[in-house]
Protein backbone atom coordinates (compact mmCIF):
# COMPACT_ATOMS: atom_id res chain seq x y z
CA UNK A 1 0.00 0.00 0.00
CA UNK A 2 1.09 3.41 -0.79
CA UNK A 3 1.21 6.22 1.54
CA UNK A 4 0.31 9.79 0.69
CA UNK A 5 -1.14 12.97 2.91
CA UNK A 6 -4.49 12.14 4.58
CA UNK A 7 -6.19 15.04 2.09
CA UNK A 8 -8.88 13.41 1.18
CA UNK A 9 -11.28 16.11 2.53
CA UNK A 10 -11.68 15.65 5.97
CA UNK A 11 -9.13 18.02 7.15
CA UNK A 12 -11.56 21.07 8.63
CA UNK A 13 -11.99 24.40 7.10
CA UNK A 14 -14.84 26.20 8.64
CA UNK A 15 -15.76 29.35 6.82
CA UNK A 16 -15.12 32.60 8.72
CA UNK A 17 -18.56 34.00 7.69
CA UNK A 18 -21.42 34.40 10.20
CA UNK A 19 -22.85 30.82 11.29
CA UNK A 20 -24.78 31.57 14.10
CA UNK A 21 -27.30 33.66 12.87
CA UNK A 22 -28.94 31.62 10.03
CA UNK A 23 -31.87 33.28 8.07
CA UNK A 24 -35.22 30.81 8.73
CA UNK A 25 -33.23 29.50 11.88
CA UNK A 26 -35.89 28.19 14.23
CA UNK A 27 -35.82 30.15 17.34
CA UNK A 28 -34.64 27.84 19.91
CA UNK A 29 -31.33 26.85 17.28
CA UNK A 30 -29.49 27.90 14.94
CA UNK A 31 -28.13 25.69 11.66
CA UNK A 32 -24.47 26.45 10.82
CA UNK A 33 -23.88 27.75 7.54
CA UNK A 34 -20.76 27.58 5.55
CA UNK A 35 -20.81 30.46 3.02
CA UNK A 36 -18.66 34.01 3.82
CA UNK A 37 -22.13 35.80 5.39
CA UNK A 38 -20.53 37.83 7.88
CA UNK A 39 -21.51 41.45 8.30
CA UNK A 40 -17.83 42.61 8.81
CA UNK A 41 -16.91 45.29 11.34
CA UNK A 42 -15.16 47.96 11.28
CA UNK A 43 -11.82 49.40 13.54
CA UNK A 44 -13.95 51.40 15.84
CA UNK A 45 -16.73 48.57 16.55
CA UNK A 46 -13.74 46.70 17.24
CA UNK A 47 -12.10 48.70 20.23
CA UNK A 48 -15.12 48.74 21.65
CA UNK A 49 -15.90 44.97 21.79
CA UNK A 50 -14.36 42.55 24.49
CA UNK A 51 -14.62 38.74 25.03
CA UNK A 52 -13.04 36.42 27.50
CA UNK A 53 -13.69 32.70 28.86
CA UNK A 54 -13.37 30.21 31.50
CA UNK A 55 -11.89 27.25 31.57
CA UNK A 56 -12.51 23.89 33.12
CA UNK A 57 -10.31 21.74 34.95
CA UNK A 58 -8.18 20.65 32.08
CA UNK A 59 -6.67 24.26 31.71
CA UNK A 60 -6.32 26.56 29.04
CA UNK A 61 -2.61 24.53 27.71
CA UNK A 62 -4.59 20.71 28.24
CA UNK A 63 -3.19 20.16 24.13
CA UNK A 64 -6.61 20.03 23.52
CA UNK A 65 -10.13 21.63 24.01
CA UNK A 66 -9.76 24.64 26.31
CA UNK A 67 -6.20 25.78 24.42
CA UNK A 68 -8.21 25.46 21.15
CA UNK A 69 -10.97 27.86 22.37
CA UNK A 70 -8.70 30.06 24.12
CA UNK A 71 -6.56 29.76 20.71
CA UNK A 72 -9.68 31.01 19.15
CA UNK A 73 -10.46 33.62 20.79
CA UNK A 74 -6.78 35.54 21.03
CA UNK A 75 -6.41 35.04 17.22
CA UNK A 76 -9.86 36.99 17.22
CA UNK A 77 -8.35 39.71 19.22
CA UNK A 78 -5.32 40.01 17.56
CA UNK A 79 -7.37 39.55 14.28
CA UNK A 80 -9.29 42.96 15.04
CA UNK A 81 -6.30 44.60 16.92
CA UNK A 82 -7.51 43.53 20.33
CA UNK A 83 -5.25 43.63 23.51
CA UNK A 84 -5.08 40.96 26.47
CA UNK A 85 -6.52 42.36 29.36
CA UNK A 86 -9.90 43.84 30.35
CA UNK A 87 -11.60 45.89 27.40
CA UNK A 88 -9.97 43.34 25.08
CA UNK A 89 -9.80 39.25 25.73
CA UNK A 90 -8.46 37.19 28.40
CA UNK A 91 -9.31 33.56 30.13
CA UNK A 92 -9.58 32.45 33.80
CA UNK A 93 -8.78 28.85 34.48
CA UNK A 94 -10.44 26.91 36.90
CA UNK A 95 -8.90 24.79 39.18
CA UNK A 96 -11.82 23.21 40.81
CA UNK A 97 -15.38 23.10 39.88
CA UNK A 98 -15.87 25.28 43.03
CA UNK A 99 -13.90 28.31 40.90
CA UNK A 100 -16.83 27.98 37.24
CA UNK A 101 -18.88 30.08 39.57
CA UNK A 102 -16.54 32.55 40.67
CA UNK A 103 -14.90 33.29 37.23
CA UNK A 104 -17.57 34.02 35.39
CA UNK A 105 -19.13 36.49 37.68
CA UNK A 106 -15.70 38.01 37.82
CA UNK A 107 -15.48 38.63 34.16
CA UNK A 108 -19.11 39.40 33.71
CA UNK A 109 -18.02 42.44 35.85
CA UNK A 110 -15.04 43.34 34.03
CA UNK A 111 -18.00 44.18 31.54
CA UNK A 112 -16.84 42.01 28.75
CA UNK A 113 -19.30 42.00 25.78
CA UNK A 114 -18.86 38.14 25.62
CA UNK A 115 -17.94 35.10 27.86
CA UNK A 116 -17.53 31.84 27.47
CA UNK A 117 -18.33 28.46 29.55
CA UNK A 118 -15.46 25.96 28.12
CA UNK A 119 -17.40 22.50 28.17
CA UNK A 120 -20.52 20.53 29.82
CA UNK A 121 -19.49 21.47 32.93
CA UNK A 122 -19.88 24.62 32.47
CA UNK A 123 -23.71 23.77 32.03
CA UNK A 124 -25.02 24.60 35.81
CA UNK A 125 -22.86 27.93 36.78
CA UNK A 126 -23.49 29.42 33.20
CA UNK A 127 -27.24 29.29 33.79
CA UNK A 128 -26.89 30.43 37.48
CA UNK A 129 -24.98 33.35 36.12
CA UNK A 130 -27.41 34.25 32.97
CA UNK A 131 -29.78 34.13 35.65
CA UNK A 132 -28.53 36.34 37.73
CA UNK A 133 -26.83 38.70 35.55
CA UNK A 134 -29.50 38.77 33.00
CA UNK A 135 -28.07 41.74 31.00
CA UNK A 136 -24.39 39.46 30.43
CA UNK A 137 -24.07 37.77 27.47
CA UNK A 138 -22.96 34.69 27.60
CA UNK A 139 -21.55 31.39 25.54
CA UNK A 140 -21.55 27.97 26.51
CA UNK A 141 -19.40 25.34 24.37
CA UNK A 142 -20.88 21.04 24.49
CA UNK A 143 -24.00 22.09 26.81
CA UNK A 144 -27.22 23.89 25.83
CA UNK A 145 -28.65 26.45 28.30
CA UNK A 146 -32.26 27.63 27.65
CA UNK A 147 -31.70 31.45 28.43
CA UNK A 148 -32.35 34.09 26.18
CA UNK A 149 -28.97 35.34 27.04
CA UNK A 150 -26.97 32.39 26.29
CA UNK A 151 -25.53 31.86 23.17
CA UNK A 152 -25.20 27.38 22.63
CA UNK A 153 -22.65 25.59 20.54
CA UNK A 154 -23.14 21.49 20.24
CA UNK A 155 -20.89 19.30 18.28
CA UNK A 156 -21.29 15.63 16.56
CA UNK A 157 -18.54 14.43 18.30
CA UNK A 158 -19.75 10.49 17.25
CA UNK A 159 -19.74 11.30 13.66
CA UNK A 160 -15.55 12.25 13.45
CA UNK A 161 -15.14 9.60 16.48
CA UNK A 162 -16.62 7.02 13.97
CA UNK A 163 -14.05 7.67 11.68
CA UNK A 164 -11.50 7.62 14.16
CA UNK A 165 -12.61 3.93 14.77
CA UNK A 166 -12.72 3.22 11.08
CA UNK A 167 -9.32 4.53 10.76
CA UNK A 168 -8.02 2.36 13.55
CA UNK A 169 -10.06 -0.68 12.93
CA UNK A 170 -8.13 -0.66 9.58
CA UNK A 171 -4.46 -0.29 10.84
CA UNK A 172 -4.38 -2.16 13.85
CA UNK A 173 -2.08 -5.15 13.64
CA UNK A 174 -2.69 -6.66 16.82
CA UNK A 175 -6.91 -6.42 16.75
CA UNK A 176 -6.96 -5.00 19.98
CA UNK A 177 -7.48 -0.87 20.35
CA UNK A 178 -7.86 0.96 23.28
CA UNK A 179 -10.31 4.06 24.30
CA UNK A 180 -9.10 6.31 27.42
CA UNK A 181 -12.43 8.49 28.47
CA UNK A 182 -12.38 11.39 30.93
CA UNK A 183 -15.42 12.05 32.52
CA UNK A 184 -18.21 10.23 32.33
CA UNK A 185 -20.73 12.72 30.78
CA UNK A 186 -22.85 12.72 27.73
CA UNK A 187 -19.79 14.78 25.66
CA UNK A 188 -17.63 12.07 25.98
CA UNK A 189 -19.82 9.14 25.98
CA UNK A 190 -20.71 10.70 22.57
CA UNK A 191 -16.57 10.12 21.34
CA UNK A 192 -17.23 6.36 23.16
CA UNK A 193 -20.38 5.39 21.15
CA UNK A 194 -19.15 6.99 17.37
CA UNK A 195 -15.40 5.12 17.86
CA UNK A 196 -17.36 1.94 18.85
CA UNK A 197 -19.51 2.28 16.22
CA UNK A 198 -16.85 2.88 13.61
CA UNK A 199 -14.96 -0.39 15.00
CA UNK A 200 -18.05 -2.03 14.61
CA UNK A 201 -18.22 -1.23 10.92
CA UNK A 202 -15.03 -2.53 9.99
CA UNK A 203 -14.88 -5.88 11.84
CA UNK A 204 -17.12 -6.45 14.73
CA UNK A 205 -14.75 -9.18 16.42
CA UNK A 206 -12.30 -6.55 17.34
CA UNK A 207 -12.88 -5.81 21.21
CA UNK A 208 -12.06 -2.14 22.21
CA UNK A 209 -11.09 -1.77 26.03
CA UNK A 210 -12.92 1.22 27.49
CA UNK A 211 -11.41 3.20 30.41
CA UNK A 212 -12.68 6.00 32.09
CA UNK A 213 -10.38 7.93 34.14
CA UNK A 214 -12.75 10.27 35.91
CA UNK A 215 -10.47 13.59 35.14
CA UNK A 216 -9.68 15.87 32.49
CA UNK A 217 -6.20 16.80 34.46
CA UNK A 218 -4.45 13.83 35.44
CA UNK A 219 -1.71 12.91 32.75
CA UNK A 220 -0.02 10.89 35.04
CA UNK A 221 -3.29 8.70 35.59
CA UNK A 222 -3.37 8.54 31.23
CA UNK A 223 -0.08 6.92 31.82
CA UNK A 224 -0.43 4.18 33.85
CA UNK A 225 -4.39 3.44 31.89
CA UNK A 226 -2.17 3.44 28.66
CA UNK A 227 0.32 1.21 30.17
CA UNK A 228 -2.44 -1.11 31.48
CA UNK A 229 -3.47 -1.20 27.74
CA UNK A 230 -0.68 -1.40 25.99
CA UNK A 231 0.78 -3.77 27.67
CA UNK A 232 -2.56 -6.07 27.09
CA UNK A 233 -1.84 -6.07 23.47
CA UNK A 234 -3.80 -3.01 22.56
CA UNK A 235 -1.50 -1.17 19.66
CA UNK A 236 -3.99 1.91 19.28
CA UNK A 237 -5.63 4.28 21.87
CA UNK A 238 -8.03 7.00 20.82
CA UNK A 239 -7.92 9.44 24.26
CA UNK A 240 -10.93 11.66 24.97
CA UNK A 241 -9.90 13.09 28.38
CA UNK A 242 -8.60 16.36 27.81
CA UNK A 243 -5.19 17.02 29.80
CA UNK A 244 -5.43 13.49 31.25
CA UNK A 245 -4.83 11.97 27.55
CA UNK A 246 -1.30 13.59 27.55
CA UNK A 247 -0.27 10.88 29.40
CA UNK A 248 -1.45 8.69 26.90
CA UNK A 249 1.43 10.17 24.50
CA UNK A 250 4.04 9.80 27.15
CA UNK A 251 3.49 6.20 27.50
CA UNK A 252 3.71 5.53 24.16
CA UNK A 253 6.34 8.11 23.61
CA UNK A 254 8.06 6.17 26.30
CA UNK A 255 7.79 2.93 24.95
CA UNK A 256 8.39 4.00 20.89
CA UNK A 257 11.76 5.56 22.51
CA UNK A 258 12.89 2.31 24.35
CA UNK A 259 11.83 0.18 21.15
CA UNK A 260 11.56 1.90 17.75
CA UNK A 261 9.99 -0.55 16.32
CA UNK A 262 7.39 -0.50 19.42
CA UNK A 263 3.90 -0.72 17.27
CA UNK A 264 1.98 1.98 19.61
CA UNK A 265 0.12 4.61 18.28
CA UNK A 266 -2.56 7.46 19.41
CA UNK A 267 -5.57 9.04 17.92
CA UNK A 268 -5.90 12.42 19.59
CA UNK A 269 -8.70 14.75 20.40
CA UNK A 270 -10.49 18.25 19.29
CA UNK A 271 -7.07 19.81 18.14
CA UNK A 272 -4.78 18.32 15.40
CA UNK A 273 -2.40 16.82 18.37
CA UNK A 274 -0.06 15.86 16.06
CA UNK A 275 2.97 17.24 17.69
CA UNK A 276 1.85 15.76 20.61
CA UNK A 277 3.48 12.61 19.80
CA UNK A 278 6.89 13.99 18.31
CA UNK A 279 9.75 11.00 18.96
CA UNK A 280 13.08 12.05 17.66
CA UNK A 281 12.00 11.45 13.77
CA UNK A 282 9.31 9.66 13.96
CA UNK A 283 5.64 10.08 16.09
CA UNK A 284 3.02 8.08 17.70
CA UNK A 285 -0.39 9.80 16.32
CA UNK A 286 -1.67 8.12 13.96
CA UNK A 287 -4.31 11.19 13.73
CA UNK A 288 -6.84 13.19 15.72
CA UNK A 289 -10.59 13.69 16.10
CA UNK A 290 -11.04 17.24 15.53
CA UNK A 291 -13.93 19.73 16.62
CA UNK A 292 -13.44 23.19 15.44
CA UNK A 293 -14.04 24.69 18.77
CA UNK A 294 -11.62 27.96 17.70
CA UNK A 295 -14.07 28.55 14.77
CA UNK A 296 -17.31 28.34 17.09
CA UNK A 297 -15.89 31.00 19.79
CA UNK A 298 -14.75 33.16 17.13
CA UNK A 299 -18.32 33.27 15.01
CA UNK A 300 -20.19 34.36 18.18
CA UNK A 301 -17.63 36.83 18.77
CA UNK A 302 -18.28 38.09 15.46
CA UNK A 303 -22.33 38.26 15.75
CA UNK A 304 -21.83 39.49 18.87
CA UNK A 305 -19.68 42.80 17.79
CA UNK A 306 -22.19 43.27 14.89
CA UNK A 307 -24.93 43.44 17.13
CA UNK A 308 -26.43 40.23 16.41
CA UNK A 309 -25.78 38.37 19.57
CA UNK A 310 -27.41 34.52 18.92
CA UNK A 311 -28.68 34.16 22.81
CA UNK A 312 -31.28 31.59 22.89
CA UNK A 313 -30.26 29.89 19.73
CA UNK A 314 -28.00 26.45 19.63
CA UNK A 315 -26.15 25.80 16.63
CA UNK A 316 -24.89 22.19 16.23
CA UNK A 317 -21.46 21.06 14.18
CA UNK A 318 -20.99 17.95 12.45
CA UNK A 319 -19.19 16.51 9.56
CA UNK A 320 -21.78 18.16 6.93
CA UNK A 321 -20.94 21.43 8.09
CA UNK A 322 -17.11 20.54 8.17
CA UNK A 323 -17.45 20.72 11.88
CA UNK A 324 -15.20 17.73 12.66
CA UNK A 325 -13.16 15.11 10.66
CA UNK A 326 -9.69 13.55 10.85
CA UNK A 327 -6.87 15.98 10.94
CA UNK A 328 -3.66 15.39 8.16
CA UNK A 329 -2.00 11.67 9.32
CA UNK A 330 1.70 13.12 7.59
CA UNK A 331 1.35 9.91 5.82
CA UNK A 332 0.84 7.26 8.64
CA UNK A 333 -2.16 6.27 6.94
CA UNK A 334 -2.12 4.60 3.91
CA UNK A 335 -3.81 5.12 0.89
CA UNK A 336 -6.47 2.83 0.55
CA UNK A 337 -7.43 2.77 4.61
CA UNK A 338 -8.13 6.80 3.85
CA UNK A 339 -10.50 5.70 0.67
CA UNK A 340 -12.95 3.68 3.23
CA UNK A 341 -12.93 6.38 5.81
CA UNK A 342 -13.80 9.25 3.21
CA UNK A 343 -16.66 6.59 1.79
CA UNK A 344 -17.65 6.24 5.30
CA UNK A 345 -17.79 10.13 5.85
CA UNK A 346 -19.63 10.30 2.87
CA UNK A 347 -22.22 8.42 4.09
CA UNK A 348 -23.25 9.87 7.33
CA UNK A 349 -22.80 13.94 5.96
CA UNK A 350 -25.65 12.77 3.60
CA UNK A 351 -27.47 11.00 6.30
CA UNK A 352 -27.20 7.64 4.90
CA UNK A 353 -25.49 6.83 8.22
CA UNK A 354 -26.58 7.97 11.53
CA UNK A 355 -24.34 7.35 13.85
CA UNK A 356 -25.91 6.60 17.83
CA UNK A 357 -25.36 9.21 20.42
CA UNK A 358 -24.36 6.62 23.26
CA UNK A 359 -23.47 3.09 23.42
CA UNK A 360 -26.27 0.64 22.14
Amino acid sequence: MTKRKFGLGLSLVLAAGTILGACGAKEDEATPSKGNEGSGSTASEAKDFSLAMVTDVGGVDDKSFNQLAWEGIEAFGKENGLEKGDGGYDYLQSASDADYNTNLNNLVRRDFDVVYGIGFLMEKPIATIAEQQKDAQLAIIDAVVDAPNVASVMFKEQEGSFLAGVAAALMSESKQIGFVGGMEIPVIERFEAGFLEGVKAVDPSIKVDVQYTGKFDDAALGKTTANRMYSSGVDIIFHAAGGTGNGVFAEAKERKTKDANANVWVIGVDSDQYEEGAVGDTNVTLTSMQKRVDVAVQNIAKETMAGNFPGGKTVTYGLAEEGVGLADSRGAIPEDVLAKVKEFSDKIASGEIVVPETVE
